[in-house]
């Protein structure tokens, strides 16, 4: 680890946090926004600051994983994976602006602990890292199947973008099983379970 890989782990850092996220691809067929009723702007408004907030922990642990990566393969990897989930995290929170929304307020408490997990795992061996990269994104393409099922039916626009998101995590759960991700053992694939409930139940709200 060299202070250039530090200072640009602080730098994606206070660019995930601080600065506005910019994406640099559009979800396809993206249509305008509905007209929701109230009720229905604050549910929606809720499962979308839970998105942006798993996007932060998505963005921390990658480059928390890319850190400590031991192989060049696995750090291109998780870097490539790292900036489509900026994509995600660019939509999600051009989403919540136009529902009048902001971000989780815990989100640098979010960054911090995916990024202390991503690192740990790295710093062990890429073959554990991979495998929290597979887990992750296969129980985050579940939780998205649950938000699809949970917007209002017309809201095509949300809809689009999350649908996108989903086909990106399985692909990235494909990739890191392909490159040799460890499957990890049940009490710490219940243990991160654990956590994304206390995530998700908390940023809907704050």
């Amino acid at each position: 680890m060299t202070a250039d890989s530090l200072l640009r782990a602080a730098d994606n850092a206070l660019r995930a946090l601080f600065a506005p996220a910019r994406a640099n691809r559009t979800p396809p067929g993206l249509p305008d926004p509905p007209a929701l009723e109230e009720a229905e702007r604050r549910h929606v408004a809720g499962l979308m600051r839970v998105n942006h907030a798993g996007e932060i922990a998505a963005q921390a642990l990658y480059h928390g994983q890319a850190l400590m990566a031991r192989g060049g393969d696995t750090r291109a990897f998780l870097l490539r994976a790292a900036a489509e989930e900026g994509d995600h995290l660019a939509w999600c929170e051009q989403r919540l602006g136009e529902l009048g929304a902001r971000p989780s307020l815990l989100n640098p408490f979010w960054y911090a602990g995916s990024f202390a997990i991503g690192a740990a795992a790295a710093a062990l061996s890429d073959a554990l890292s991979l495998g929290f990269v597979a887990e992750t994104e296969r129980q985050v393409e579940g939780h998205l199947a649950l938000h699809l099922e949970r917007l209002p039916a017309n809201d095509l626009r949300s809809r689009r973008i999350l649908e996108t998101m989903q086909v990106d995590e399985v692909g990235h759960a494909q990739q890191a099983t392909r490159a040799g991700a460890r499957e990890l053992p049940a009490p710490i694939r219940a243990a991160m379970r654990l956590a994304s409930q206390v995530m998700t139940r908390t940023a809907y709200w704050i």
